[in-house]
């Protein structure tokens, strides 16, 4: 028999310790029970708690409360398992059980690969390269698949997870709405259940201690009562009432909603009265809410649309953006609230503020949102010029080199805590169908944003990003996990858990794939000629007809690997047996768009799109349904 003496009874050790004697009794089954017992004075069986709790040093890390320290020693029955704080101990028991074999592959039972074997003694110490490291809800999202994202988190070594707006309405309607999908029935769903399940989403974060990062963009209008729910799509102005119009921002003459979407509306940063609002407003959420870690307060998400008022225009719009920081960081502090905002650098304000600085760094991030950059390369030799701030008529980057650029200026004045916002699995995953390319992207980046400055990536994207394998999101995670990683021992890795012996096969099935499209074809920077299309390449297309030659080889693979005794492998086999169906599909549309031919590409769109929907149901978990039905009719129209 096995126990585990925890050093305290924090709900986060508790379910530490609940699921390490799980993945100890599926390891050695034959083991008998593990018992669970609070004994902080015992020097019997694994004991898990805070390294403080054990007298060890935590003073290589700035702040134990946001930066983790995971500590392990052990034997094959007994030793310490402890973290610099309560979610470190539960990431010190998945990293115990890395060591010990198990790996997670992708989120659910199937994405699990728990070996049978005898636990070894382990030593072990880390503190993770990057302090932010998680996902943010995008695209469409059953509840079920968000739970199981908050659960594959930990197990990944991330320690973050943000819950965009203020209910993420937007995101829940799409998939149970099947707004993609017309051959699935509406599945209708009330704010009130999408309220309570997001509520549900942050009790299970909380019990895994996973930092709760929240809203984002909404703030704008919804503290003169205007409602964000509908997320991008435009309602009707007439309902807003004169008080509210009278606090957004004055644009082409006229005060209302910009096009109809409250998301995309700015508000008069010159009017203190409207500022004070949208502090007080904050402050309210912040003290019901006491349970956010981070509170991300952006503008309006769109650009060249702020006010055009005598006050505002007198200065840049970073310069009134501090301005409404330093006002929330005021109502906070009048609160005694200790919440800590994440403040964006994306559309005006990439720009720097000529004048204003935020007074409290400690309770502020800095985030980059590079929304716009290629995501065919990293940073290169060249130098960026920086254009001057021209309101309302601003040019938004197109690289990252830039975006980085103009993240320098902000480090002039701003010397505080750091942080990315990146886009891989919004519509890039779409435009790399091998996820190879995508996952060496990533790779870079992360190498790229540490060695400048910036402590960790929010991934905004699907949670349903794991299609033809989760490769890219595994390098996400384990890169920033621990930055002395190669991409070639994360490649192994990955593709001997999910493939077993042959593995290196299906890495190069998938490379092949990915030369079949090349890295800069689906994402529009290698036409032959713009004005015909963005997808216009008569030798793409030829290279796009030797897809059939790919498949056929992919298929004898997927075939001859079919049938598995490890459940994580068969899982991932048949991920890419419906995969090879979608990609003969889309290859035959682009190698039509490819040749010019719009009309032929259309039709085989249709067909491609039919196929989605009907394999929808199978592939929903792992597969951006959603996004990849908006981005690939985009792409075929263009």
């Amino acid at each position: 028999m096995l126990f585990i003496n925890k050093t305290s009874n924090h709900e986060v050790v508790d379910y530490a310790a609940h699921e390490l004697k799980k993945y100890l009794r599926m390891m050695q089954p034959g083991c008998g029970d593990v018992k669970i017992a609070y004994a902080p004075d015992s020097d019997c069986g694994f004991r898990i708690g805070l390294m403080q709790d054990f007298g060890l040093d935590v003073s290589d890390v700035k702040e134990p409360e946001l930066d983790d320290i995971l500590y392990i020693d052990t034997t094959a029955e007994s030793g310490i398992i402890a973290g610099d704080n309560p979610r470190s101990v539960l990431l010190a028991v998945y990293a115990f059980l890395r060591e010990n074999g198990c790996r997670w592959l992708f989120p659910g039972v199937d994405g699990e690969y728990i070996p049978l074997k005898e636990i070894q003694a382990v030593r072990y110490r880390h503190v993770p390269s990057c302090r932010y490291r998680g996902p943010c809800i995008e695209g469409a999202c059953s509840q079920q698949v968000l739970l199981e994202t908050i659960d594959f988190i930990p197990k990944m070594g991330m320690n973050l997870f943000q819950m965009q707006f203020l209910v993420p309405t937007v995101f829940y309607k799409r998939h149970y709405e099947h707004e993609a999908n017309k051959t699935r029935a509406p599945e209708p769903v009330s704010n009130e259940t999408m309220l309570q399940w997001k509520s549900q989403c942050e009790v299970e974060l909380a019990r895994r201690g996973i930092e709760f990062h929240d809203v984002g963009h909404g703030w704008t209008v919804a503290p003169f009562g205007v409602d964000t729910s509908y997320g991008w799509k435009m309602i009707d102005n007439e309902h807003l009432s004169d008080d509210a119009k009278k606090y957004l921002a004055l644009y082409d003459g006229k005060r209302s909603l910009y096009k109809g979407v409250a998301l995309n509306t700015q508000f008069c940063m010159s009017s203190t009265e409207a500022r004070k609002k949208v502090a007080s407003y904050i402050a309210e959420y912040s003290a019901i809410h006491s349970n956010v870690d981070y509170l991300h307060v952006w503008l309006g998400d769109s650009h060249d649309n702020h006010c055009e008022c005598e006050a505002c225009v007198q200065k840049t719009v970073s310069d009134w953006y501090v301005m409404l920081l330093n006002d929330i960081d005021e109502a906070l502090s009048a609160k005694g609230l200790n919440t800590r905002i994440v403040f964006i650098e994306y559309a005006e304000t990439i720009w720097a503020p000529q004048n204003e600085k935020i007074r409290n760094a400690d309770r502020f991030a800095l985030m980059l949102a590079p929304i716009a950059r290629s995501y065919t390369r990293t940073m290169t030799d060249s130098t960026p010029q920086i254009l001057p701030f021209e309101r309302n008529h601003i040019q938004i980057p197109r690289d990252l080199d830039t975006y980085m650029a103009y993240f320098k200026e902000w480090r002039k004045t701003w010397k505080g805590a750091c942080l990315s916002y990146e886009y891989h699995f919004w519509r890039h995953q779409i435009a790399d169908p091998s996820g190879m390319l995508l996952a060496k992207r990533i790779y870079e980046d992360i190498e790229c944003y540490k060695a400048n400055g910036i402590d960790g990536l929010i991934a905004c994207g699907s949670q349903r990003s794991y299609f033809p394998t989760g490769f890219a999101y595994y390098v996400f995670a384990r890169k920033q996990y621990d930055l002395s990683l190669s991409f070639e021992d994360i490649l192994k890795e990955y593709f001997l858990c999910a493939f077993g012996s042959d593995w290196k096969q299906f890495a190069d099935y998938l490379y092949e794939i990915a030369d079949c499209f090349g890295d800069r074809y689906l994402e529009g920077e290698e036409s032959a000629d713009v004005s015909i299309s963005k997808y216009y390449h008569p030798e793409r297309a030829a290279k796009l007809r030797g897809a059939e030659v790919v498949l056929k080889k992919g298929f004898a693979l997927i075939r001859s690997h079919y049938n598995s005794a490890d459940r994580v492998r068969t899982a991932s086999v048949r991920m890419l047996e419906e995969h090879a169906g979608y990609f003969a599909l889309l290859a035959k549309a682009f190698t039509l768009k490819a040749e010019g031919n719009n009309e032929g590409a259309l039709n085989a769109h249709e067909t491609l799109q039919a196929y989605m929907d009907e394999r929808e149901i199978v592939m929903e978990k792992y597969f951006p349904h959603h996004t990849a039905s908006w981005y690939l009719e985009k792409m075929i129209k263009s």
